[in-house]
């Protein structure tokens, strides 16, 4: 049997090079942070930075003259998967030399977690971390969110290549037919519109009871859908006010981005109208309201405190944040296993969130439905349509298989935690928080829960499934398979 392994490699380490330069100018930017409040290891922030940067003009120098730019498709699936790995490996450094963790495996862990937004820690006590460290941590899930997707489309034409391969394989949702000086346009805007959120959040926090610090560490995390914080406690830990802002934003962040773009472009119809948009306000609405009804007449908790934590919890699981205001563990078993279910639901395609997407289950629903149609009515022509748009059979059978698959995935995670002894609620919780890219799980990974008693096998599972939640799956599994290697 012959197998082509020729991948671009100069291009490849070409990419990497820019994306490691990206990097290491955010480490610097949280230098301030640093001396502001240097403690015994003040010296890992400037280091990493050092060697990344340094590392990043090593690869563009060394491939300075390579002329073949052409992204082939199998190119650009090897270069999405790899780039969390390289950013990741690169991103652990500042936790392993300030000695916030304790070894390779859980710095690499709480790395991948951050750039794959899931929001997994290992870290037990928050509070003890330095805050330049904490800082990063936030910084490494905004950079994920989406700012590692734009800015190598922004660079990638100005290096002669192509990078729409990588672009529609990173945003499920966002397409364009070719690179062109009005894609470019949409990419700036997307980046504009994702860093406005960022601020806009900021500074409503700053209005309540967080400092600047947590406020813009908060606002990182929430507009990429993360759920990483500097407390413990997370957002249960501040005012009721920072609480809904936090809400508010988190329901930006489970919106399709280019549907965002036209809002903001003051055409919110086109949003208003959106399957996808009404299917995930009447989940919230419907959800938060069963939930805080519970907790007001078996709870007997106030009116205000149980819909504004049922509410926050429905949000937070659904947009795959993995924030939460309270331990929803302790609740009657079907209502974590109604925020479990939205886990796997996922926000709209196109937004930072995780799990399987509403596009793809409303693609699931509808063709269930015209099915036992088709039953009754064998010749009758029953496309499959969402927003308006049939979709063809050949995308209704992916996204048919995707489900599938995911739910395998899944299943099988779990049953691998479980034959290493982890109880069933923590393996249930830790294979679709880790998978969706929530974070926040229940059982031992639920809230205020970490990671880090989980065999070092375990975590290597659980960081492989972060990776196969942010690739969309599809892509993590072709770049695995024999048939993608051969002639």
């Amino acid at each position: 049997m012959k197998w082509n392994t020729k991948i671009n490699l100069p291009l490849v380490l070409r990419i990497e090079g820019f994306l490691l330069l990206v990097e290491g100018l955010f480490m610097l930017a949280v230098l301030p942070v640093t001396y502001l409040h240097h403690g015994l290891y003040a010296f890992s922030m400037p280091f990493s930075a050092l060697i990344t940067l340094l590392t990043g003009f090593i690869f563009l120098i060394a491939t300075h003259q390579h002329k073949d730019d052409t992204v082939t498709s199998r190119d650009g699936v090897f270069i999405v998967c790899i780039s969390w790995l390289v950013l990741s490996l690169f991103g652990a450094m500042p936790y392993l030399l300030s000695k916030s963790v304790p070894n390779f495996t859980d710095a690499f862990f709480e790395a991948l977690s951050g750039f794959t937004t899931t929001g997994a820690t290992i870290l037990p006590c928050i509070e003890t971390v330095p805050k330049d460290i904490l800082l990063w941590r936030s910084l490494t899930q905004w950079i994920g969110g989406l700012a590692i997707i734009v800015f190598p489309i922004v660079i990638l034409p100005y290096l002669s290549m192509s990078g729409m391969q990588l672009f529609v394989s990173e945003m499920n949702g966002i397409t364009y037919d070719k690179l062109h000086p009005r894609a470019m346009h949409t990419v700036w805007q997307l980046w504009g519109i994702y860093l406005f959120f960022t601020l806009l959040e900021t500074i409503l926090l700053y209005f309540g009871d967080m400092d600047f610090y947590d406020a813009l560490c908060h606002s990182m995390s929430t507009i990429c859908s993360g759920g990483f914080s500097t407390r413990t406690g997370n957002i249960g830990e501040f005012s009721n006010y920072s609480q809904v802002v936090v809400c508010v934003f988190m329901v930006l962040s489970g919106c399709n981005f280019s549907l965002l773009l036209l809002w903001m472009s003051w055409r919110s119809f086109k949003l208003l109208k959106n399957v996808e948009f009404k299917v995930l306000m009447q989940f919230i609405l419907v959800g938060g309201g069963i939930i805080g009804l519970v907790l007001v007449f078996v709870g007997h908790q106030s009116v205000g405190s149980a819909f504004r934590e049922s509410f926050f919890s429905v949000i937070s699981a659904i947009t795959t944040t993995g924030f939460f205001v309270s331990n929803y563990s302790v609740w009657p078993a079907f209502m974590w296993v109604i925020l479990v279910l939205f886990m796997f639901i996922g926000g709209c395609s196109g937004s930072t969130s995780g799990g399987v997407k509403l596009f793809r289950h409303l693609i699931f629903v509808k063709n269930s439905l015209l099915e036992l149609k088709r039953i009754i009515h064998p010749n009758a022509v029953l496309p499959v349509k969402v927003n308006g748009k049939a979709i063809t059979t050949s995308g209704v059978y992916k996204n048919m298989t995707f489900i599938f698959i995911y739910f395998l995935v899944f299943l099988l995670g779990a049953i691998v935690l479980l034959a290493f002894g982890i109880d069933f609620e923590t393996s249930i919780g830790a294979s679709v928080a880790t998978l969706s890219n929530v974070g926040t799980g229940i059982g031992q990974v639920g809230p205020g829960g970490s990671y880090v008693a989980f065999p070092l096998f375990i975590k290597w599972v659980l960081m492989l499934f972060m990776l196969l939640g942010r690739v969309e799956l599809f892509s993590l599994i072709t770049l695995l398979s024999r048939s993608f290697w051969k002639n």
